[in-house]
C-alpha cells in the first residue's frame, strides 16, 4: 500500500537549470508585451532579445554538461517509448525528470524560441528596429525573417506556452506539482533515481558558461555597430 513515508526525495532541477526556467519565463513575458506595446519599448524588446539568446545558447551548453536529468540525452526518446507511454506503459524513469511528452514539449519550445530568437536578429521594420545580422543576408532573407518573427513564430510560441500551462494544470490534478519541483529541486519518487550533480562546483562551471554565453550574445549585438 502506498504511504507517503516511502516517497525517497532526489534532487532532480539542479540550480542553474532552474534559474534558466524562470529567467526564461520572465524574458518570454517581456519580450511579448514589449513587441506588442512597440514605439519607444521596441529598445527593450531588443535587450531582452539578446538576453534570451544569452539564455538559450547556455541552456543548449548545459544540456551536454549539467545535471543528470537536465542533459537531452536523459530525455531523448525512441518512439516505441512514447507510444508505451501514450497506452498506459510508461516506465518508473519516466516520472523522475521529463516525461516522454513533457520532453517533446521542451524541445518544442526550444526550437521555436531559437527560430523566434534567430529570426528577431534578421529582422527589420523599417521603421525603428533592425537586427544586428540583417546587413549580412539579401533583402529577401530579412523580408522572410521579419515575416515569420512577427506574423508566424510569435503565435507558434504563444501555442506552445498555453500547451505547457495546461499540462502543468493536468498534472497538478493528478497530484504532481511540477511547479514546486522547478523551484526547490527536489521530487519525491516512489523509485529510487541518481539525482543530478547541483554542488558549488557545478553551480561555479554553469556561471562561467553563462558569462561566456552573455559575451557571445552582447558580440552579436555589438555587430551592426561595428561594421564587421
Amino acid at each position: 500500500m502506498f504511504r507517503p513515508e516511502n516517497l525517497i526525495t532526489v534532487r532532480v532541477w539542479d540550480l542553474p537549470t532552474r534559474f534558466f526556467h524562470w529567467a526564461l519565463v520572465l524574458c518570454t513575458l517581456g519580450l511579448a508585451i514589449s513587441g506588442s506595446i512597440g514605439g519607444n519599448v521596441l529598445v527593450w524588446h531588443l535587450r531582452l532579445g539578446y538576453t534570451m539568446l544569452a539564455l538559450l545558447l547556455f541552456r543548449v551548453v548545459w544540456g551536454l554538461v549539467g545535471g543528470r536529468w537536465s542533459r537531452f540525452g536523459s530525455f531523448v526518446y525512441a518512439p516505441q517509448s512514447i507510444i508505451n507511454y501514450l497506452k498506459g506503459k510508461g516506465k518508473p524513469e519516466h516520472s523522475v525528470g521529463h516525461s516522454p511528452i513533457g520532453a517533446g514539449s521542451v524541445f518544442a519550445i526550444l526550437a521555436v524560441l531559437i527560430a523566434q530568437v534567430g529570426t528577431g536578429l534578421l529582422s527589420d521594420d523599417e521603421i525603428a528596429f533592425s537586427g544586428p545580422l540583417t546587413r549580412f543576408v539579401s533583402n529577401a532573407t530579412v523580408g522572410l525573417a521579419t515575416h515569420y518573427h512577427a506574423d508566424i513564430g510569435k503565435w507558434a510560441l504563444l501555442a506552445l506556452v498555453l500547451l505547457h500551462v495546461a499540462a502543468i494544470l493536468f498534472y497538478l490534478r493528478r497530484k504532481q506539482n511540477l511547479v514546486a519541483a522547478m523551484l526547490h529541486g527536489d521530487k519525491q519518487l516512489l523509485v529510487a533515481a541518481p539525482a543530478s550533480r547541483d554542488d558549488t562546483a557545478s553551480r561555479a562551471a554553469a556561471l562561467l558558461i553563462l558569462s561566456a554565453c552573455a559575451a557571445l550574445a552582447y558580440w552579436v549585438s555589438t555587430l551592426a555597430l561595428a561594421g564587421v
